[in-house]
């Protein structure tokens, strides 16, 4: 290009000849900004392509917190639902709490403006498989493999790039193969100490009384935000949240 406009008649008057500069400026300028511009976009495309996966951690169950001290980790599976997720984020933020959402995959894929919603508040996000089949871990390692990886790049994909950070095996059906699997690829096994039991109808008092008379087995609290009519879940939280700090629990996450 500098070449094509570096060539002057020797007859071009000073007037004209600055003309010329300042249009050959004018146009190297605007024509190396353009270049630089797609230059700068392909190679942000190219990072987001080859963004790097995380380092692999420890294949053992977790259940303990990363906050010292009297803490709990608060979960929540089979989500995201449009109807009970939005609820469910909406209690935490009254009592500043931060959670564990362990979604499943195709959920996650219908749903991403949600998965988008629970990361952009702090939360983290959990793979929680393709099927939630309770008997995967009968299943050929094959099976294990696809209901763990694809449920993983699912989330994702619709978290943005936000990389999930936790494997919950659906029912607990964690094989040594799936843990590893799942560990490897930065994902820590994660288990539970305390079942809420919402998943099973009865009463907000009978939910909150599980919790509580549960909460001595460990740190780690299970409930849910989908898989069946979850407005008990939603109530119990917001009773079972102020109660736990005033027992003196703070909030953390589970260890990776």
């Amino acid at each position: 290009m500098a070449r094509r406009f570096g060539r002057q008649s020797g007859i071009i008057g000073a007037t004209a000849a600055a003309v010329v500069s300042l249009g050959i400026a004018g146009t190297l300028a605007f024509g190396n900004f353009g270049t630089t511009s797609q230059a700068e976009a392909e190679g942000i495309g190219s990072a987001k392509a080859k963004r790097a996966a995380p380092a692999p951690v420890d294949p053992s169950i977790v259940h303990a917190s990363d906050r010292p001290g009297r803490s709990l980790n608060i979960t929540i599976d089979d989500g995201p639902s449009p109807v009970w997720t939005p609820k469910v984020l909406a209690v935490l933020k009254k009592y500043n709490v931060k959670a564990v959402f362990c979604m499943i995959g195709p959920q996650a894929k219908a749903h991403p403006d949600l998965v988008k919603q629970v990361v952009a508040a702090g939360h983290r996000l959990c793979d929680h498989t393709i099927s939630h089949d309770t008997g995967m871990n009968h299943k050929p390692e094959s099976y294990q493999s696809q209901q763990i990886l694809d449920a993983q790049k699912m989330i994702e994909d619709a978290a943005g790039g936000a990389h999930v950070e936790y494997y919950r095996a659906p029912g607990g059906a964690f094989t040594p193969y799936s843990r590893k699997l799942a560990a490897d690829r930065g994902m820590r096994p994660l288990g539970w100490n305390v079942d809420s039991k919402d998943f099973e109808g009865g009463t907000v008092e009978g939910i909150e009384a599980t919790v509580r008379g549960e909460l001595s087995n460990g740190p780690t609290v299970l409930f849910h935000d989908a898989g069946g009519e979850r407005g008990r879940t939603v109530e119990a939280l917001d009773r079972l949240l102020p109660w736990m700090q005033q027992q003196g629990y703070g909030f953390g996450f589970p260890q990776r």
